[in-house]
């Protein structure tokens, strides 16, 4: 069962050690590699979460799958959570520390999702804009492609959301015919 807290806790403590012993940087690309293998490899946060599997046998394939891909740091991170049999909510600590160093560092995440892929060239192009409209300085920028927009984007930073899709603007046309305010100004 998810543990937000508890995750939160654990993530805390990393950041806390990184930082004193001036490592962030390293833990935090750490933290995203690990969060792209756990998204590409389904059978290792199963696994990671499998009360079936032996601490012993986890510690084992996480030192084959990430071996030297990440520091020291990360490991030893990594086989104290395997240790106190909290394994399982790497799944959940991963996502809290990301969101812990940008909050440390101040970086505001920026959320695009389109309809197609688009190039390195409109991405600057958008981070710009949205850097002298939203006066932020430190932006991530976090994209992902819905076809079912059928065109546009939608972009969301904090609270603030710009839907400026094709199917937003498709369901608004249907919602202003729902309404049939035409029929009754004809009659």
């Amino acid at each position: 069962m998810p543990n937000p807290r508890l995750a939160g806790r654990y993530a805390k403590s990393l950041l806390d050690l990184a930082v004193e012993r001036g490592q962030l940087e390293a833990v935090y690309a750490d933290m995203q590699y690990l969060r792209e293998l756990l998204r590409q490899s389904r059978d290792l946060a199963v696994m990671l979460k499998s009360p079936v599997v032996s601490a012993d046998k986890k510690q084992t394939v996480l030192n084959a799958v990430v071996g030297n891909n990440v520091s020291e740091l990360t490991m030893a991170f990594a086989r104290l959570l395997v240790g106190k049999h909290r394994e399982g909510e790497l799944v959940e600590i991963i996502p809290a520390f990301l969101q812990q160093y940008r909050q440390h560092k101040g970086i505001h995440t920026v959320k695009l999702t389109t309809a197609a892929p688009i190039s390195e060239e409109t991405k600057n192009r958008i981070m710009a804009q949205v850097k002298s409209s939203g006066h932020l300085d430190l932006i991530e920028l976090e994209t992902s492609v819905n076809p079912d927009l059928i065109g546009g984007f939608v972009l969301q930073t904090g609270d603030k959301l710009v839907d400026a899709s094709v199917a937003y603007e498709l369901q608004e046309i249907g919602r202003q015919f729902e309404k049939n305010d035409y029929l009754y100004k004809i009659v």
